[in-house]
């Protein structure tokens, strides 16, 4: 059983408790940790599979684990965050992502109490250097071709293995 898995409801209550500290409405999903925001109400929904194309336009910030694909859909919506890190490569994501000034911040899945993710919410959800940054950052990835620079890395190295010379 892995640390991010919520047998006992103890995250489940933290994210819960934690939005309507902050004062803010949630979408909790369920996912591999098994989340339930309990009774749905109009301040908290729990979902369980989306479309982060579909579901990241419509929320204001986003708390997950930092893991590459959530992060990455995150950044390419433009969205502040804040992170729950579970796994060593997480918290180096985490920790990349408030150098980078688009995170509040984060807390370890073991740690994490109402309190200081309610801050991290607040902060992701209310500070407008940070969606600016993160819109900024947004911008750069869109216009970044990174398959066509990948592409032609490839081509380049294939000639000059093949000895061939570029035109």
């Amino acid at each position: 059983m892995s640390a991010w898995e919520d047998e006992d409801g103890r995250l489940s209550s933290v994210f819960r408790d934690a939005l309507r500290r902050a004062g803010l409405r949630g979408v909790i999903q369920s996912g591999v940790a098994g989340l339930d925001g309990g009774h749905d109400d109009d301040d908290v929904v729990t979902i369980g599979n989306v479309s982060y194309d579909w579901l990241m336009p419509r929320v204001s910030a986003v708390v997950h684990r930092a893991s590459a694909g959530t992060l990455a859909a995150t950044l390419r919506a433009g969205l502040p965050c804040s992170s729950v890190p579970v796994a060593f490569d997480n918290l180096f994501w985490a920790r990349r992502l408030v150098r980078l000034g688009v995170s509040s911040g984060f807390s370890s899945v073991r740690d994490v109490g109402v309190e200081r993710l309610a801050y991290l919410m607040g902060r992701a959800a209310h500070d407008s250097g940070m969606r600016a940054r993160a819109a900024g950052l947004a911008s750069k990835l869109a216009a970044d071709d990174g398959a066509g620079r990948i592409l032609a890395e490839l081509e380049e190295n294939t000639h000059r293995r093949a000895g061939v010379a570029r035109r």
